[in-house]
């Protein structure tokens, strides 16, 4: 099996990379009161060191009531956390790294008892006034990151979390311009989002959107059920400013359609002629609902990934729970030592190393 294709150098707009390796991001709850700790940085930069090519951060949130659902989640604004995600990035690009932050709003879900009992804002029954300022603030934590040295920056829009919330017809009922009955008229939100953060980083800066059919909700829906609902709302996105689709699914090797193996990235490059990346159990036999269920996952061969890099179908690939348990992953598949590879541990899902 050869990896060489993982390990050519990929080039989009003011993005260099090494390679096509991707940390994916990974939500870890352990920033203080929503400020990056040196155990943060020290923790991406030993993935920066061992050669990941782009190294995307966990969720990061922006400034708006109930835009996380966790306390210790990071936030992307204020001086403290801002100073916070400094150190960050120029540990990471101390050790020769690339990274984005991932910018986030949670919606209308609640995973800890503990949080505070506030109300998590919904893509039905928010104001138009909400709507407004949850895009100017998704804009302004696009434009700190590219003031403080990230090399790009990733919006969240799957998972069901607040962007997907307003796509997926079950939890937006909205009647106004933010509702409708299509999956086009439903992204208008994520539209005006791509929009307000491109005008605020200016046309070099390269902006990801991670997307996905699935939702922590129901792990069977999908938003688009043909080729043709899907290229209405990958080419309205294209069109407002993404550069790179980032396509989420539980296993990449799954097609998307009947009729074609092409997996969801596959599918969103052809569409849109724009560089995707596919994510979803790379390296591991299962996917990551058996880490949340205490479960661990044996590693896996790379050659079905291998073959469809090869031929086309993606630019990059997104590796999470692999690179989270082991930080030389990269370096190890890179030197042919893929027998030293390491099986996924269910309670590294809790710490940071």
């Amino acid at each position: 099996m050869s990896t060489e294709s993982l390990f050519k150098p990929f080039q989009y707009k003011n993005l260099e990379l090494k390679n096509r390796i991707v940390m994916a991001p990974m939500t870890r709850a352990q920033s203080d009161n929503g400020v990056p700790t040196q155990q943060i940085a020290d923790y991406y930069a030993r993935r920066a060191a061992s050669e990941v090519g782009l190294i995307l951060s966990e969720g990061t949130v922006i400034n708006r009531p109930g835009s996380k659902n966790m306390q210790n989640i990071p936030d992307f604004y204020g001086t403290e956390a801002l100073n916070g995600w400094k150190n960050v990035i120029d540990a990471v690009h101390g050790n020769g790294g690339k990274m984005g932050p991932q910018i986030w709003h949670v919606g209308d879900t609640r995973m800890s008892e503990d949080y505070p009992l506030i109300d998590m804002e919904k893509a039905s029954t928010m104001t138009l006034e909400d709507i407004q300022d949850t895009i100017a603030q998704f804009a302004a934590s696009a434009k700190s990151a590219k003031d403080l040295g990230f090399d790009v920056v990733e919006i969240h829009g799957a998972h069901g979390y607040l962007i997907d919330q307003f796509f997926w017809e079950v939890t937006n009922t909205r009647t106004d311009e933010y509702g409708g009955k299509t999956l086009k008229e439903r992204s208008k939100f994520a539209v005006d989002v791509v929009k307000a953060i491109r005008a605020a980083i200016g046309e070099d800066f390269t902006i990801i959107i991670r997307l996905s059919q699935w939702k922590q909700q129901d792990y069977s829906t999908k938003l688009a059920n043909t080729p043709e609902e899907m290229e209405e709302w990958l080419l309205s996105l294209k069109e407002a400013g993404v550069d790179i689709f980032h396509c989420s699914q539980r296993r990449f090797w799954e097609a998307e359609f009947e009729g074609s193996d092409l997996n969801f990235a596959g599918w969103a490059k052809k569409i849109t002629g724009q560089p995707t990346i596919t994510v979803g159990s790379v390296g591991l036999e299962g996917d990551f609902m058996a880490a949340f269920a205490g479960q661990g996952t044996g590693k896996a061969d790379l050659s079905e990934l291998t073959r469809r890099l090869d031929r086309g179908d993606f630019d990059l690939v997104a590796v999470g729970r692999a690179i989270l348990q082991d930080p030389e992953w990269v370096k190890k598949v890179k030197e042919g030592k893929t027998e030293e590879l390491l099986d996924f541990k269910a309670e590294s899902m809790g710490v940071l190393f």
